[in-house]
């Protein structure tokens, strides 16, 4: 059992950079409401992210590129007042930094504004999303950069592993340079072969963050449902279950409906 974390220091930029320095696994999780991130704050993740997978696992939607800007507002809101150690990360969402470096920085400068965030992440590598990386860290948002399979490119890519030819694995090791360079402080490799991740681990200074890209990445991300198993109908190949709460939330809810058709429940113990 994972030993409650009381009262340390916030993470900030400088400890995730350190991290890696001292070959320290950073450990990242999802979190989309007050509840869980207290939860998840108190076991000592290093980093919560507000992911914009909220659209798939909160909302129901099939894909992430429905959520908009007011809604990862709002769960990042509720995060922000559970989290009290963790580094604190927002996801934005689908075209909210992809039409210009001016939609960019407003939409970014509000979500930190609006959400008491550490940092936001964006999706891309393309010379484009470097050069509004590159804008973004000059004016001071922090930024958490994000190659491999990116969801909010699901319908040209589809959700598959990426890097896999030479040629392809050869540019993203140069794109994850590139994007250091423009400032960003970490790099999620997601859905790529864990050999090009190490690779691309070892090519930059800043730490990466990986979920189905093997162990050679400076610390692991998933969403929280996921690891929890109260997603049970995901089941990727990289996807370790740490519990089955979906069973036991069944298990539980079951139990209440028969002690209330009985009559079982509330007794006098439960009554005021």
């Amino acid at each position: 059992m994972a030993e409650e974390v009381t009262g340390p220091r916030k993470v900030g930029l400088r400890d995730i950079a350190r991290m890696k320095r001292d070959g320290q696994k950073l450990v990242v999780v999802t979190a989309y409401d007050v509840l869980f991130a207290r939860l998840v704050d108190a076991a000592g993740v290093d980093v919560v992210l507000v992911g914009d997978s909220l659209g798939n696992v909160v909302a129901g939607f099939e894909t992430t590129l429905p959520v908009t800007v007011e809604q990862m507002i709002y769960h990042a809101q509720a995060v922000r007042r559970g989290v009290k150690r963790a580094l604190l990360v927002v996801d934005m969402p689908f075209l909210s930094y992809q039409s210009s470096r001016e939609a960019a920085i407003l939409n970014c400068g509000r979500v930190l504004k609006e959400t008491e965030a550490d940092a936001v992440k964006v999706e891309g590598g393309g010379p484009e999303m470097i050069d509004t990386i590159s804008v973004l860290t000059r004016i001071g948002i922090p930024i958490v950069a994000h190659l491999g399979f990116t969801p909010q490119s699901v319908r040209t890519i589809g959700m598959r592993v990426q890097g896999r030819a030479a040629v392809d694995a050869t540019r993203m090791v140069e794109q994850a340079k590139s994007l250091e360079e423009a400032g960003a402080f970490a790099l999620v490799l997601e859905l790529i072969p864990a050999e090009l991740a190490a690779r691309i681990t070892e090519a930059v200074t800043i730490p990466t963050i990986g979920i189905g890209a093997g162990p050679g990445c400076d610390g692991q991300v998933l969403v929280l449902p996921d690891l929890l198993g109260l997603n049970d109908g995901f089941a990727p190949r990289f996807l370790k279950r740490y519990a089955d709460l979906a069973t036991a939330v069944r298990e539980a809810v079951g139990r209440f409906g028969n002690e209330v058709r009985s009559g079982e429940y509330p007794d006098a113990e439960h009554s005021n």
